[in-house]
């Protein structure tokens, strides 16, 4: 485990981990190890990821909260421009912690990963002018698999850093921005989901 280090559950939640790299820097620049399969296992983490992926947003971006209905991922996040503020939803059957969720800003800069594991709630709210988000799973994507719910359901209660904004009864980005004007940005799906509460009924 020498090229990473671990916290583990974070915010009491069982099973979600940030993990910091080793950064080997100099005058020159920097290397680190962005993933290395024996470090992950001596340090109790066991998955095998299977597929890897990449997006690019805007300021404002916001996309979740968003889970696997059938076939569940476990994902292993990290920005590689920008910064975001990325959050899990505990939403496992019979977890003591479930409806908890964690917030961890991500960053190029900071190069911090975010191991959430199967059965949580996933979105992320991007904080810089443009982001690049990657991310590892450990199962392929099935289209019309994905679920969701409100990305500011009152009892959930993320606190979107930056964001201003009331809430009003749905999950529109209607009236919401940043302090420096930038609306938030979801798309109509993100838009339409409902309360946790409303989606369990």
């Amino acid at each position: 485990m020498g090229q990473i280090s671990v916290k583990y559950d974070v915010n009491g939640i069982p099973g979600l981990c940030v993990i910091i790299p080793a950064i080997h820097g100099d005058s020159r620049g920097y290397f680190m190890e962005t993933y290395n399969q024996q470090d992950m296992e001596e340090a109790g983490l066991c998955f095998r990821f299977v597929q890897d992926n990449q997006s690019a947003s805007s300021k404002g971006v916001l996309r979740g909260m968003h889970f696997q209905k059938l076939y569940p991922q476990a994902k292993l996040v990290r920005v590689i421009r920008g910064a975001v503020y990325d959050v899990a939803v505990d939403l496992r059957e019979g977890s003591p912690t479930y409806g908890k969720h964690h917030g961890e800003i991500l960053s190029a800069e900071n190069r911090l990963q975010f191991l959430i594991p199967r059965g949580f709630a996933h979105g992320f709210l991007v904080l810089s002018d443009i982001a690049e988000f990657c991310y590892k799973c450990d199962d392929f994507y099935h289209p019309n698999d994905e679920g969701g719910f409100a990305w500011n359901d009152p009892e959930i209660g993320i606190s979107w850093p930056e964001i201003l904004g009331v809430y009003q009864g749905s999950a529109s980005a209607e009236g919401y921005c940043f302090p420096d004007g930038t609306p938030l940005k979801l798309s109509p799906k993100d838009q339409a989901w409902r309360t946790l509460k409303e989606l369990q009924k």
